[in-house]
């Protein structure tokens, strides 16, 4: 067999006639072990992926199995349907964007079917994501070597599809370096496991005469035809991505079928298992991190580490960590790095610490005998490196939406050269952006796997007008030659998808791609496999989420005001640049996004999701699946499950403020019509009013013994319109009742400051306020408090209703302006409230001076004691007290902070270690709304309550959140009852003072 008998080239079918979805749906719900959806919300979720572009599919289907997945293909067979597999759907050249069926693996193939620790091999489902697999594979003392900065939310299937890297590929390769064999699925049915083939398993194969004999036929003949090219026009590179794997059929690669396609992104098969080679762990690291003039000499100096083997050489320029600096990410790594523009941060690894460390000295006495002699910093503390390295893996959205600057964008995110070149192509590359107009102060930054020559980077392109998307056109062009000037790759990492596909001949030559074109021809005549990537590619400016022609319905009644988006709610919702983070199933380092992502596992339950849906519901192109604005169905149904934690505040890396867009929608979706919102939204919504009434009133008793009374309880909650669970017990009497009857005020010091009765504090736990003013006046402060009914409007906020919360929240400023004006300092008890005053409030009136100064000048309890009160030692907790566990509450993990609880609970002599659980799952009203008590102890379950049955009854339980504690009281098994940090500490008081004060 010649070139002459293999297929033509493909040749994209834009003339295609769509599928009849109707029918598809049926028939794929009919026949296919999995769930369908060919929703609105489903389809606008899986609308785009971390790139430029957009494109609404089909509809999607969630396998429960591999042969699941192989019927769902069947079926799109029969109805002539595109179809494209999908893994964390962050890939950023928009190969996880098209119009198809999207089969998502990412649910329930997660499976890690088998180990061979003698072999170094195991077999997985695709759908498992790169730390799940490497926690499950710890005990064998092995793992999977390539290591993409999205680790945490990854799966192996997406990392097949793209050929991804990371900075450990240093030592163990890309993906294709560590692939033995894959089960494949063509589109036409034909399914094998394909790996490197010797000359007697081609003959074995050629034997049977069946569909994958003439395609191994078709790939020798290809292969013969076109490996002079292959090995003239490949470049000779640690990160060639970009392309067809052609250079794996070679004869010095043996025919490796598995080989040729890992990084084809779906265009050619389907990926039903994957048996992965394994590496050992490195038990033992060490990081030197090089301070350097600018990045151009920090590249200089790679390939005099290069000798030296380290097993990851990152580098990092001064835009990335000022960037880093401006969004408050991870401020302790940054202050460990040495003087310096540009970083080189060097990683070695040995069977112990010193003999990582004497490589890493070896190599330092190696630069410093050379022109390059950079300021240095050594570590060999695990944590500290692990901060470090944050810095490095943050660079995908520290680099977005820096405030005070443009949008920066993917596009060129990720070339490649010889890494003895890398200093100078990085020269010409500045140039570059300098004269397309793209340098600024603010970057773009640059930075990567210069240890193999991969850069990364986002840049500034205008893509929302005609002439800004012409410049990136030509921009890209000019990139292109660029790198292939220095005989380098169009993508080093992230693959080519649509981003790069057209500029593919630029790198290979017209025969190659022709080539490229015969492989897609072998595989997928008919062009369905995730059409229009690579191979006869969309153009780089088709098919653009933004573009010259987006013109969003944004709406301006808006509450919120939306400061850092320049008041623009299309802006708000583009912030999320997909990369992924709110995908992570494990909490880790305090995290807390998703919650409810971490237990449904579904793409819409994602913060990542959720956004996807509000920039669709604008529908700024005209071809939104979402048509109904405000009034739509699908995002409030994708809202639904959003505990409103805030975790995606802190945690995501954009900064997307999901709690706020949630409040923001459930305002304009209810307004005009409030006989449509949930009973819930009245009775705990209007919670501070009925509170203040039952209380202040005297009802308190009557009240709980209705609510703790079946079926009275029941009945209660029925009217309420909430679950079926316990109801809080309402106090005998307010903190401010019990403030206003004291015996007399103490004088301060150190001043008077006001404390915040907020509604839970004030009329559940006043308790907690007691033991506060306690611990206040011992520490030598002065208290007030307001004696009126106020309110932050807390609950108004998260039910949605906006107009009262904005009513409410000027009362309250109105009457603390005096003291806010005198420089007085508000403390708040309830992180959820003391978060409104630091952050809610701002965003509702940002031109509001004093509502500026209530966020200023709000502090915790644990702030005030360690900051503004210079001396204060703590009180000594007994040896009893002296260890406890802290459930943190989600508002304080997100806006305040909990570094200076830290801090006070180790100068009172507390052991407390801080659980990594995450949102307790309450989550102010989520919890007690119907039809969310599964989910809500589902995130309780999935952490926090295990860890609770593990301590005995005596360990001591922290939690500031009234909702925090309201969960662990009704659901620990273990009978903890959480206390305030005012609580713990004011139990060290003297006794006969706690007794006078009460």
């Amino acid at each position: 067999m010649g070139i002459s008998d293999l297929p033509a080239p493909v040749v994209r079918r834009d003339t295609a006639p769509p599928p009849d979805p109707a029918a598809l749906e049926a028939a794929l719900r009919e026949r296919v072990d999995g769930e369908v959806r060919f929703d609105a919300g489903s389809r606008a979720a899986y609308s785009t992926d971390a790139s430029n572009f957009r494109q609404t599919p089909i509809g999607v289907v969630v396998p429960h199995t591999p042969e699941a997945a192989v019927a769902a293909v069947a079926v799109a067979r029969e109805y002539d349907a595109p179809v494209l597999s999908r893994g964390g759907g962050t890939s950023l050249a928009g190969q996880c964007a098209n119009t198809a069926v999207v089969i998502d693996w990412s649910k329930y193939c997660t499976d890690l079917e088998s180990v061979d620790v003698q072999a170094r091999t195991c077999v997985v489902q695709p759908g498992i994501v790169l730390d799940e697999l490497n926690r499950r594979l710890a005990p064998t003392g092995l793992r999977f070597g390539p290591e993409p900065a999205t680790h945490a939310n990854c799966t192996i299937g997406g990392m097949i599809g793209n050929n991804s890297c990371g900075a450990t590929a240093q030592a163990t390769g890309k993906v294709v370096d560590n692939v033995a064999r894959l089960e494949v699925l063509l589109y036409d049915g034909t399914r094998f496991w394909c790996g490197e083939t010797s000359e007697e398993e081609y003959a074995e194969i050629e034997r049977h005469g069946d569909l994958r004999a003439a395609l191994y036929r078709q790939l020798r003949a290809l292969r013969d035809s076109c490996a002079d090219d292959v090995r003239r026009r490949f470049p000779e590179i640690p990160r060639r991505v970009s392309g067809y794997n052609l250079d794996s059929l070679l004869p010095e690669h043996g025919f490796d079928v598995a080989g040729l396609l890992v990084g084809s992104e779906s265009t050619l098969v389907t990926v039903l298992r994957a048996e992965l080679k394994l590496v050992p762990v490195v038990k033992e690291r060490s990081l030197v991190v090089l301070g350097f003039g600018d990045i151009a000499l920090a590249a200089d100096a790679v390939p005099q580490i290069l000798p030296h083997e380290p097993i990851a050489l990152e580098g990092v320029d001064h835009h990335l960590v000022h960037d880093e600096r401006l969004k408050h990410l991870n401020p302790q790594a940054i202050a460990q790095l040495p003087e310096g523009k540009a970083f080189l941060m060097v990683q070695f690894g040995g069977e112990t610490v010193e003999e990582a460390d004497e490589l890493a000295h070896r190599m330092l006495d190696g630069l410093h005998e050379s022109e390059h002699d950079p300021e240095v910093a050594f570590l060999d503390d695990p944590a500290h490196e692990e901060q470090l390295w944050q810095v490095r893996e943050a660079g995908l959205g520290a680099t977005a939406h820096i405030p005070g600057h443009p949008d920066t964008w993917e596009g060129w995110e990720d070339s490649a050269v010889a890494p003895e070149r890398l200093g100078d192509y990085l020269r010409r590359l500045h140039g570059l952006f300098e004269e397309f107009g793209y340098l600024s102060d603010a970057g773009p930054s640059l930075y990567g796997h210069f240890g193999q020559g991969c850069v990364h980077t986002r840049i500034p392109f205008d893509l929302y007008s005609a002439q800004g998307v012409a410049d990136y056109r030509r921009f890209m062009e000019r990139a292109a030659d660029l790198v292939v000037e220095f005989g380098g790759s169009l993508s080093g990492e992230h693959g080519d998808g649509q981003s790069r596909g057209e500029l593919l001949p630029r790198m290979f030559g017209e025969e190659l791609v022709a080539a490229f074109g015969r492989l897609k021809a072998v595989f997928d005549p008919g062009d369905r496999m995730n059409p229009g990537k690579v191979v006869a590619p969309y153009g780089l400016d088709e098919n653009l989420r933004l573009g010259a022609d987006w013109a969003p319905d944004d709406p301006r009644d808006l509450h919120f005001r939306f400061p850092h988006d320049g008041g623009s709610f299309a802006q708000a919702a583009n912030r999320c640049v997909g990369v992924g983070k709110c995908r992570r199933t494990d909490t880790g380092g305090g995290a807390v996004m998703c919650p409810s992502y971490q237990v449904t596992l579904e793409e819409e339950h994602s913060t990542r999701g959720r956004a996807r849906l509000l920039f669709e519901m604008l529908d700024g192109h005209g071809d939104s699946a979402i048509r109904d604005g405000w009034r739509s169905r699908a995002v409030k149904d994708a809202l639904d499950l959003c505990l409103a934690c805030k975790g995606c505040k802190s945690d995501c890396p954009a900064d997307v403020d999901m709690a706020t867009y949630k409040a923001e929608f459930l305002s304009h979706h209810y307004a005009g019509r409030p006989w449509r919102r949930p009973r819930s939204d009245l009775s705990m919504g209007w919670l501070p009013v009925v509170a203040q009434a039952v209380v202040r009133g005297g009802l308190g008793p009557v009240v709980n013994a209705f609510t703790h009374t079946p079926p009275l309880s029941r009945l209660a909650v029925a009217v309420a319109g909430v679950a079926d669970r316990e109801v809080p017990r309402f106090a005998r009497r307010s903190l401010q009742s019990w403030f206003a009857r004291r015996d007399g005020s103490v004088a301060g010091a150190r001043g008077t400051v006001l404390l915040w009765p907020d509604t839970f504090t004030n009329f559940f736990h006043p308790r907690v306020g007691q033991a506060a003013v306690e611990l206040l006046e011992h520490a030598g402060w002065g208290v007030t408090m307001p004696s009126e009914p106020l309110c932050c409007g807390l609950t108004w906020i998260s039910t949605g209703q906006l107009g009262i919360a904005e009513r409410v929240l000027t009362r309250t400023v109105r009457r603390l302006r005096r003291h806010l004006r005198e420089g007085g300092l508000v403390v708040g008890l309830e992180p959820s409230c003391t978060a409104v005053f630091r952050s809610d409030a701002a965003e509702l009136f940002p031109g509001d001076r004093d509502v500026r100064r209530l966020a200023e000048q709000t502090v915790t309890l644990a702030e005030l004691l360690t900051e503004h009160s210079p001396g204060y030692e703590p009180p000594q907790l007994p040896d009893r007290s002296a260890r406890a566990v802290a459930q943190v509450h989600c508002h304080q993990h997100a806006v305040l902070g909990w570094e200076a609880d830290a801090r006070l609970l180790r100068r009172a002599g507390v052991d407390t270690e801080r659980l990594d659980s995450g949102c307790c799952g309450l989550a102010g009203n989520f919890g007690f709304e119907r039809g969310h008590f599964e989910v809500s102890r589902a995130c309780a379950e999935r952490v926090l309550l295990p860890r609770l049955r593990e301590e005995d009854a005596g360990t001591v339980v922290l939690a500031d959140g009234f909702s925090c504690r309201t969960q662990i009281h009704e659901l620990d098994s273990g009978g903890h009852e959480a206390v305030h940090l005012a609580q713990l500490l004011a139990s060290a008081l003297p006794s006969e003072r706690r007794d006078h004060e009460r």
